[in-house]
């Protein structure tokens, strides 16, 4: 079975050595193979947090805009609405 070869890229940053140290005993009492392992998956989950909070957020802003237009510039009612209408008011007027 033939395998697709991932592409790859590379991060390289300077820190303070005592940062450096500091991330080196998180990874090691973690349990990562390395420092490496450590940073990624750090990196990776709160990459992960930010976009589904700020993904939320644009979702929750655009449900505003679609209930709020909706309020403002109600669209006709279709034939279905105006029977349910018609049968609501028959059913309820004395």
């Amino acid at each position: 079975m033939a395998t697709a070869k991932q592409e790859k890229a590379r991060f390289d940053t300077r820190l303070p050595i005592e940062q450096k140290q500091f991330f080196e005993k998180a990874a090691q009492l973690g349990g990562f193979r390395n420092l490496t392992d450590f940073v990624l998956a750090a990196a990776q989950t709160r990459a992960k947090e930010i976009i589904e909070e700020k993904e939320k957020i644009i979702a929750s802003q655009k449900d505003s805009e679609v209930f709020f237009n909706a309020i403002t510039n109600p669209g006709k009612p279709n034939e279905a609405l105006l029977s349910a209408a018609k049968d609501f008011k028959a059913l309820f007027a004395k």
